[in-house]
């Protein structure tokens, strides 16, 4: 008896059952009864498109049974479950012409690739289907562009902060995103923050634990401020609710995306000073590193460049803590805030915003005919460059909040052990310069059996502003 091949696949399978491919093998193996055809074989892929580039298993092990000559003939339900391009179908008719293994189709009919007219006759329909695809694509494609000119939600995955309708708020998820706004421009890192949010038991929308890349690309999002993006590009306002304000989500893209922050987490992974305490010597950063200490070794701050100094970092993190504890209880801790000579937040942002308002007006200017290609070009990149600058002078700015919930606290010593390591490098880098100058030999002064040989008269912080 002829043996005979059922191939069943569905785009997307919305039930989660594969109901779909389970109708149209039910469909094949009643049109196989009416050949007399004895099935040996069903092959199903199911939730993959045929135009979507993805590999189909199934589909690929059937074309080489059918070269093994392990089956006579192929069921579907149509033909255009079987075919996604004009160079699929060829490779199908190359694997069914040697040996005549004929198609059938519950909707199309049969085909009998054994002829040239069979086989003209399934080249017409493949471009039929392809033609069909494509065009669903282009309307598609359309839609989403109009979609976005509107401020309207494209569609997708339910978007971290949104209800499944990409418009209402969730509370929870939108106050963590306006939290760990804050909290990032405060100083903090992400790593940190994404530890944070996973200990409070909130996880992604697709219910995953956070990761600090994963949590970056949620922060960059365009929607965080109410703001439509279309392929890459900001296209405008947005129909749904901020979860930030834009100068906030602005200042953030700034400090995210600038080039040395990976370098200056790297390099502060363990120790409070790496990169931060200055040598007295040359004036160079010092870095924390494997420095010998008697008949061991212990992590020293040692300077970069000629390593004039070094010093326990352990111990001298210890002191430093100490000293921004002392200085956050004093009376006058108020004064930390003021910034006479800082920069105006509040201007930066107004500038920032007329900024993009002219940026807006090329647009319009360019489509209404105004102004040539030529000038669009010139002036956008000359304000966006400007957008830039001020961008980054408020993500500057912005470093102050690093003393955020340090300020008029009942407990300094508390609030500093409750920071995490990046944020108390903020703290420190906003407060004050350190400098490591060289010890003398032997034991410091005041020195007593059994106490450490770390001196803080060799550690000089100086308060900035």
């Amino acid at each position: 008896m002829t043996r005979a091949a059922i191939y069943v696949r569905i785009s997307r399978d919305r039930e989660g059952g594969g109901l779909g491919v389970a109708r149209q093998e039910h469909d094949c193996r009643e049109l196989a009864a009416r050949h007399g055809l004895a099935v040996a074989q069903v092959y199903s892929d199911n939730d993959l498109s045929a135009y979507s580039g993805k590999p189909r298993p199934s589909y690929r092990r059937m074309l080489d049974d059918i070269a093994a000559a392990r089956i006579d003939a192929v069921m579907a339900w149509h033909t255009d479950r079987l075919h996604r391009s004009p160079t699929e179908l060829e490779e199908y008719i190359s694997a069914c012409e040697p040996r005549g293994v004929p198609t059938y189709t519950v909707k199309a009919g049969p085909l009998d690739l054994s002829t040239p007219s069979g086989r003209m006759g399934a080249r017409q329909l493949g471009a039929v289907a392809r033609y069909e695809v494509e065009h669903q694509v282009e309307r598609q494609q359309r839609a989403k562009q109009q979609a976005a000119a509107d401020g309207r939600w494209g569609g997708g995955r339910r978007p971290y902060g949104y209800e499944s309708d990409g418009l209402t708020l969730r509370p929870e998820e939108a106050r963590a995103i306006a939290e760990v706004t804050d909290a990032i421009l405060s100083g903090t890192s992400l790593r940190g923050q994404a530890a944070e949010m996973n200990a409070r038991g909130l996880v992604t929308s697709t219910g995953r634990p956070w990761t600090a890349n994963e949590l970056r690309k949620v922060l960059l999002r365009p929607r965080n401020a109410g703001l439509r993006e279309h392929r890459g590009e900001v296209v405008g306002p947005a129909a749904w609710p901020p979860l930030v304000d834009e100068d906030r989500w602005r200042a953030l893209v700034s400090v995210l995306t600038h080039p040395g922050r990976r370098t200056q987490w790297s390099s502060a992974r363990r120790w409070l000073l790496s990169g931060l305490a200055l040598c007295g010597v040359c004036g160079a950063p010092v870095r924390a590193t494997l420095a010998a200490a008697g008949s061991r070794s212990v992590e020293s701050y040692t300077c970069k460049v000629g390593k004039c100094v070094s010093r326990n970092a352990a111990e001298l993190d210890t002191y430093i803590g100490s000293v921004v504890v002392e200085r956050l209880s004093r009376p006058d801790v108020a004064e930390l805030l003021a910034s006479p000579d800082g920069p105006d937040s509040g201007a930066l942002q107004l500038d920032a915003a007329a900024l993009r308002e002219r940026l807006a007006g090329l647009a319009t200017a360019y489509a209404d005919g105004a102004i040539d290609v030529r000038q669009l070009r010139e002036d956008s990149e000359r304000l966006r460059t400007r957008l830039t600058e001020l961008e980054q002078k408020m993500a500057t700015a912005g470093r102050g909040d690093a003393l955020a919930g340090l300020i008029g606290v009942a407990d300094p010593a508390k609030a500093w052990e409750g920071l995490d390591l990046h944020r108390r490098r903020a703290v420190v880098d906003t407060l004050m310069t350190v400098t490591i100058h060289r010890t003398q030999k032997g034991r410091p002064r005041g020195w007593t059996p059994g106490s450490s040989y770390f001196d803080p008269s060799t550690i000089d912080a100086a308060w900035k502003g």
